[in-house]
């Protein structure tokens, strides 16, 4: 069964249709990459599965279990939105870190705060907190920052802020990481060290959906891609044979002016 199935989804802006009856599907441990010009609706995509937006059409399923069905509004209860974004850790262009806190604080946050919610909160606050911070620790480490721990966004390169972003995501365990451009807020020589962690992360049979302008990347670390046109998905299938060997024209234009630009 898939871990992540996307069932005819369409979102309206007033009078844009910004998707278009969407429909895919994800196995657990595989990397999908979503390619396509700007205005594409790639991100109005990933917003969507992040229910940073609210789809006007379809259904989104994780496990085989419906999170969201748009002809059902049991479904789209607001105190439960909160809950069903935990099933997707979202890392965004801009880093989207708290200035005021450190590297390790901001991605110990998330964690503090579900944990006041636990029922054992009172009598082992100092035991949970102190295996947030070690599990902290953790995912810093893996990212290459344990020296950066304490230092604040500010301090750090846009590099080292995405990977401290990366490591925000992770904290939580989600089932699927989510990617919006990871990369297209970085200088081109940091470029390389947050491709590098999302690699291993693939490596990892980590499950992600990556929205990506980084072609050579996506044909050599994703399993599928989606080429999206107008709000609809013109192409998808295996990386290697999309991007090496398009179908459509339209996709066969925009990959041809990649190539142009390398």
């Amino acid at each position: 069964m898939a871990i992540l199935e996307v069932q005819h989804i369409e979102k309206h802006f007033g009078q844009t249709k910004v998707l278009k009856d969407i429909n895919f599907s994800l196995e657990q441990g595989q990397a999908l990459a979503i390619i396509g010009s700007s205005g594409s609706g790639k991100t109005t995509l990933l917003r969507c599965l992040n229910f940073l937006e609210t789809p006007d059409q379809g259904k989104i399923l994780v496990h085989g279990n419906t999170l969201f069905d748009a002809a059902d509004p049991s479904t789209q209860l607001e105190k439960d939105i909160r809950k069903k974004r935990l099933h997707f850790g979202m890392v965004f262009q801009s880093f989207n870190l708290f200035p005021q806190y450190t590297a390790l604080e901001n991605v110990m946050l998330a964690e503090q705060l579900l944990a006041k919610e636990r029922p054992d909160f009172k009598e082992r606050k100092k035991e949970i907190f102190k295996e947030i911070e070690e599990h902290g620790q953790q995912l810093l480490a893996k990212m290459g920052l344990s020296e950066r721990a304490g230092h604040y966004p500010h301090q750090l390169s846009g590099g080292q802020q995405q990977r401290v972003a990366i490591a925000r995501a992770l904290a939580l365990s989600p089932d699927i990481l989510c990617f919006d451009e990871p990369t297209s807020a970085l200088d081109p020589e940091l470029t390389g060290e947050v491709l590098k962690v999302i690699r291993s992360l693939a490596d990892q049979k980590i499950t992600m959906v990556i929205v990506t302008h980084e072609m050579a990347f996506a044909r050599d670390v994703a399993n599928q891609v989606i080429f999206m046109d107008g709000g609809v998905i013109l192409e998808q299938g295996d990386a290697r044979q999309v991007i090496e060997h398009p179908t459509q024209e339209r996709t066969k234009q925009f990959l041809s002016r990649y190539k142009e630009n390398q």
